[in-house]
């Protein structure tokens, strides 16, 4: 490639990054609060592309006045012309690194979820404390890793006699366990890591994986161990159970473990 394609190439880069970052796509493949370093990234990224193309016109403008006298310019055209079958051509294939870019812009690529769950050990650790929970009359709402975190470390001392209310999207094991399940981000999509509730209880009848559902149920003392790391996996019972959709970022729930 030269000059020109690599600047047209940062320059592609650099707006995707602005397009993902002003819109929705980029909670797919990172955490929401890395969105200022995305924009940022664009942004360095275009002006690369611009002083790549402006260093090419100067130097572009600077040779041809340098070779303004005719003669030369025909000699070394006809030279040119005779070494042209030697010369080596720039591999076309380099070119081939534009279509990531145009698969970024196009193409939204899906959450991980269920088959990414059941081959991933949970992600759950034991918190370092247990914030005291919000008194609230109706369903208290709580993030996943909240929950299975109080309910495996904690024996459930904060849960107890309340209703709780989760939402997370199905996923099966081998068994046919169903399990609660959201994916927790460290960094981006590539470290993403499942944390999981078991469900018991009144379970709907018929679970497909990667249903998006919001229960409501009771802390049990109930827990099994992830047969991929031997990690606690806590449950829930389950009084109601209501699909729902894909939230706005499927990654994006409190994780403090």
């Amino acid at each position: 490639m030269n000059r020109q394609a690599q600047a047209a190439v940062l320059f592609l880069l650099g707006a995707a990054l602005l397009h993902a970052g002003f819109t929705d796509l980029y909670l797919r493949y990172v955490k929401a609060g890395l969105q200022p370093l995305l924009l940022a990234s664009g942004v360095v990224l275009i002006a690369a592309a611009v002083a790549t193309a402006w260093y090419e016109w100067r130097q572009t403008k600077e040779e041809k006045a340098a070779h303004a006298d005719k003669t030369a310019q025909a000699e070394k055209a006809a030279h040119a012309d005779a070494e042209h079958g030697h010369q080596h051509r720039e591999p076309r294939v380099s070119w081939l690194l534009v279509l990531p870019l145009f698969a970024l812009i196009l193409v939204a690529p899906p959450a991980l979820g269920s088959y990414s769950a059941t081959r991933t050990g949970t992600a759950l650790q034991e918190p370092l404390a247990y914030p005291a929970l919000p008194a609230s009359a109706g369903p208290l709402r709580l993030a996943v890793a909240d929950y299975a975190g109080r309910a495996a470390y904690d024996h459930g001392r904060s849960l107890a006699g309340r209703r709780i209310e989760l939402t997370g999207f199905v996923a099966l094991d081998r068994a046919g366990t169903p399990y609660l399940v959201r994916m927790a981000l460290n960094c981006c999509a590539a470290d993403a890591q499942p944390v999981k509730v078991g469900l018991t209880g009144r379970i709907p009848p018929v679970l497909q994986p990667d249903t998006w559902l919001t229960v409501t149920g009771t802390y049990t003392a109930r827990q099994t161990r992830d047969p991929v790391n031997n990690g606690r996996i806590p449950f829930i019972e389950v009084t109601a159970a209501e699909p729902v959709p894909v939230p706005h970022d499927p990654y994006d729930e409190t994780w403090n473990n």
